[in-house]
């Protein structure tokens, strides 16, 4: 389903799931990143479920935190951004420890043609979401750099949510990939009891 014209990068709230016809492979990532085939075979069959929350903290910083969960009995983890450029250290299931830092940046100020090109109107007046990830080399051992950028696109004529992805690998491995997602619906506010 498309997103709704309302929804900007100032507030990607919502439920999606990952289209793999539209997505890019990310089985080369994944294996430079050190993941087994196994579990590449597996994440490979998945489907994707991503429950975002953007926010802000007390201090009036703007906060994503993404909760993914892929079916299969793989589990799920959770993504924490604070867009505030600070870097952060945290430990993913895939990939063990990360250093990673987000902010909101305007597209001209991207290096990599192929992060800033390609998003609607509105991405290029509020900015896109930036995101670094790298291993933490000194606890893990591995080595890889990421950085993501988050907006939207228009695919097959509908809105949608995308990530551009440009992978390092430990052998300067240079992989670009682009991640779209189907729009589900707004966060089910239903409080639990």
């Amino acid at each position: 389903m498309a997103v709704p014209e309302s929804m900007t990068t100032l507030d990607i709230s919502g439920e999606f799931i990952m289209d793999k016809t539209l997505s890019d492979d990310s089985d080369e990532i994944l294996r430079l990143q050190g993941v087994s085939w196994f579990t590449r075979r597996a994440i490979s069959m998945a489907t994707v479920y991503l429950t975002i929350k953007h926010d802000k903290t007390a201090e009036g910083v703007e906060h994503i935190v993404i909760d993914q969960v892929l079916t299969g009995g793989l589990g799920g983890s959770t993504e924490e951004r604070t867009l505030d450029w600070q870097e952060r250290e945290t430990s993913q299931p895939l990939f063990g420890p990360v250093l990673g830092r987000s902010r909101r940046i305007k597209l001209e100020e991207l290096e990599d043609e192929y992060l800033k090109n390609g998003w609607l109107p509105d991405v290029t007046e509020h900015g896109a979401i930036q995101a670094i990830a790298q291993s933490d080399t000194a606890k893990s051992g591995r080595v890889w750099y990421s950085e993501q950028v988050f907006g939207f696109e228009e695919i097959n004529g509908e809105r949608r949510q995308t990530r551009h992805v440009h992978f390092i690998g430990p052998e300067q491995e240079d992989i670009h990939v682009r991640f779209v997602y189907d729009y589900q619906g707004p966060l089910d506010e239903t409080p639990s009891s």
